[in-house]
């Protein structure tokens, strides 16, 4: 058929590797960069509310997970 399957291949070692490898490298480069030199982007706008000791923020609330033991002990008055 006159069809040379060795010519329709393309080598994983130095084509997809160093591809993949480039590509991990320049994430690894930018995630670092943004971490190190702006932290905070992501961050919840509640948190950089000056601390009062006197009185507990009304936004937190437990994890997920504890909320039905949180809403149990909130039916019980004066806990």
């Amino acid at each position: 058929l006159g069809v040379h399957p060795e010519m329709d291949k393309i080598a994983f070692y130095p084509y997809f590797y160093v591809k993949d490898l480039v590509g991990w490298v320049a994430f690894a480069i930018f995630f670092s960069v943004w971490t190190f030199y702006a932290p905070n982007v992501l961050g919840h706008p509640d948190n950089y509310i000056p601390a009062n000791p006197m009185s507990t923020p009304p936004h937190i609330v437990p994890e997920w997970y504890f909320l039905p033991i949180y809403a149990i002990l909130r039916s019980i008055p004066d806990k």
